[in-house]
């Protein structure tokens, strides 16, 4: 990371995070004021702090003409928004009615349609997607239909005008769909790849039309790993045409056409990613190279070097000698990079972080323009993991954290390549478990330095979902899934000497490692399978020696959600919205009960004040420490989440979640 570590809109004057809402125009009462007072059950007071993190988030970006047109990620509305490079203005912008982000933009060849694709939530038959004519940008952009796959994941436009899309998220395993302007019709072409689970890439000209797939999500077991695919438009035929030294892969990952060359990447997870030249008249005459890094995606070229992003940069491939270098840049982190493009022998780079960056290749040189100085809207994200302590909650986003000062409302936005997907504080210092293979980030706010990588664990074990402190060992613990693998890890890491250990596949080679607890220096690990049902193993881990001590299934049907532990008794919260407790020292499950109608899917559960709170999407929730039974201690939340809800405390024993997409602190007094 670079010396920088506040983005733009780092500090929220005119009344911190309540100012902001209401500029925004959020409900929130500012960081002073309790607005619900409650139930026979007890008191509880809820303040709200304000939205949680706050910047334009973007996930998409694409270069027609001299503008740069960008999907938005995580925001609501969805919208594009077209930032002029010449004058380094937005100087349109539009609104989509459906989906939270943007990650697919294509243009048809003339330059005055573009297309998007959007990701959506599970359920539904809305729109997926969007043409905007960009010659009036001032009209809105409008649906144009919907591919059956839940989300679009890349488009192409072929020189004839013909659309097509990939994607997935779906019970279905991922076809290739085709819109034809003339009709308005949008068609599947078939599921080319049984196997794969998910599509990110398709390039079209007017006789073929080429789809990339694997298994770079619900990896492992009977899943696919890379291929690419042949559709012939005139015979209406599928020819497989991966390169061999892909196959390994878990996924294909960017296809782009280069004149009479396709241009093909792989994504990785054990090993480097690979970048192939194939001739479109003869796809079994290819060149194939090792990339440097795990992705490889956003081509461009000028000349005969093509230009491409990378998880820590961007590289350069040499057609000439069939090599690739990584490119040394003069200037800040680019982060997560979304969008490459070649524009008057310069690249354009646009960031995750917010920004767009004109890069002289010849030189290395660096000029950044941020969007939201450049006119675009910041609006409240969806968030992931909350840590509380020292004075500060610190709530994660897509390519940043928030930090709130809880006594005076300021916030600032520092920037973390990834997305911290759970968190602790020690000792006033934040521990991230980063997604997607960054392993742990280490923040103090009193050391004057940026957020940076304190640990790496294997790049396959790229999603940390749940992080604890274990006080008896002094050691973080993070349980992690692979999702091209398949199964998990469980990871230690001691800040005081910076040692560490994974442990893989501690369950078996099938469940996803989701959960942990610690009680008197052992671990509890909590898994289930990539569906909703069971087993849902429970492990008890010895996390000095790294083995084994005992295992149990609660036998509810289903995996398991979220662990906690409060006093003997191990509270665990399945996906289908199961709560069991197990005795630990007797090894018996002594409760089980149906919570669904307070909780399904990725609840979070947390040891606070003598009771196991809990939180799903739409409700806080207690348990009783003598009967386990339950008490709704805030309903109707309706969590800004994006990767599963979380509940944390403090010091003091309030708790944080959310409500919307604003943070809540809750102060919950049973009746005794």
């Amino acid at each position: 990371m670079q010396n920088s570590h506040i983005t733009r809109r780092s500090v929220l004057q005119a009344g911190g995070a309540a100012g902001l809402a209401a500029a925004l125009g959020l409900a929130t009462s500012g960081p002073a004021a309790a607005t619900d007072k409650a139930t026979a059950a007890g008191t509880t007071d809820i303040v709200d702090l304000g939205p949680a993190v706050v910047q334009f988030s973007l996930m998409s970006s694409l270069l027609v003409g001299d503008t740069v047109y960008i999907g938005s990620r995580n925001l609501d509305p969805v919208r594009i928004i077209a930032f002029h490079v010449p004058t380094g203005k937005i100087v349109a912008e539009t609104e989509l009615a459906t989906g939270y982000s943007i990650q697919a933009l294509a243009a048809d060849i003339t330059g005055r349609y573009l297309y998007a694709g959007v990701l959506q939530n599970a359920g539904g038959t809305q729109a997926n997607l969007y043409r905007w004519d960009l010659a009036t940008p001032s009209t809105k952009a409008t649906a144009i239909g919907r591919i059956g796959d839940r989300d679009v994941r890349d488009l192409s436009v072929a020189p004839d005008g013909h659309l097509y899309a990939v994607g997935g998220g779906s019970s279905a395993k991922p076809a290739l769909w085709e819109y034809d302007p003339a009709t308005g019709q949008v068609l599947s072409l078939g599921i080319p790849d049984t196997g794969a689970t998910l599509a990110r890439a398709v390039a079209a000209n007017n006789g073929t039309v080429f789809f990339g797939a694997g298994s770079t999500l619900g990896g492992g077991g009977s899943a696919g790993r890379a291929c690419l695919w042949a559709y012939d438009r005139a015979t209406k035929t599928y020819t497989q045409v991966t390169p061999p030294e892909m196959l390994a892969d878990p996924s294909i990952r960017e296809l782009a056409v280069l004149g009479d060359k396709l241009l093909v990447s792989s994504a990785a997870s054990t090993q480097e990613s690979k970048i192939a030249i194939l001739d479109l008249g003869n796809p079994t005459s290819y060149t194939v190279t090792t990339s440097i890094g795990k992705t490889a995606k956003n081509f461009t070229s000028i000349g005969d070097q093509v230009y491409f992003a990378n998880e820590t940069g961007l590289c350069v491939y040499s057609r000439a000698t069939n090599s690739v270098s990584q490119l040394t840049l003069n200037g800040p982190s680019l982060g997560e990079i979304w969008g490459v493009d070649a524009r008057n022998n310069t690249l354009l780079a646009t960031s995750g972080y917010g920004f767009v960056a004109e890069i002289n290749p010849r030189t290395s040189s660096m000029a950044v323009t941020d969007l939201g100085e450049a006119g675009a809207s910041a609006s409240a994200q969806t968030v992931m993991g909350i840590a509380v302590g020292a004075g500060f909650a610190y709530v994660g986003g897509n390519g940043v954290i928030a930090r709130h000062s809880l006594s005076s409302g300021e916030v600032v936005n520092l920037q973390s390549q990834g997305e911290a997907k759970d968190a602790v504080i020690v000792d006033g210092v934040l521990y991230t478990g980063q997604y997607n293979s960054q392993g742990i980030w280490k923040y103090s706010p009193l050391s004057g330095q940026p957020i940076h990588q304190a640990a790496d664990f294997p790049a396959a074990q790229n999603r940390p979902l749940d992080v604890c402190w274990d006080e008896v060992n002094r050691l973080m613990l993070v349980a992690a899934q692979s999702d091209t693998e398949g199964g998990g890890s469980f990871w230690t890491y001691d800040p005081a000497t910076g040692a560490k250990q994974c442990f893989s596949n501690p369950i078996d080679n099938r469940q996803l490692l989701r959960a942990v607890a610690t009680r008197e220096g052992v671990s509890y690990l909590g898994a289930g399978l990539p569906t909703l049902d069971g087993p849902g193993t429970i492990v008890a881990f010895d996390p000095i020696a790294g083995k084994e001590l005992w295992r149990i299934e609660p036998g509810m049907g289903a995996g398991i959600a979220a662990l906690a532990i409060q006093g003997r008794h191990l509270y665990g919260l399945t996906r289908k919205g199961g709560i069991f407790v197990l005795d630990i020292p007797t090894r018996r499950i002594v409760h089980r009960a149906d919570i669904s109608p307070l909780s399904y899917g990725f609840g979070a559960l947390v040891a606070n004040r003598s009771a196991i709170y809990g939180v799903s999407d739409t409700n806080v929730f207690r348990f009783d420490p003598k009967t386990f039974g339950v008490t709704t201690v805030l309903a109707n939340t309706s969590g800004g989440w994006y990767s599963g809800s979380h509940i944390t405390n403090d010091e003091d024993g309030y708790l944080y979640t959310m409500r919307g997409r604003n943070l809540v602190r809750i102060d919950d007094h049973p009746r005794k």
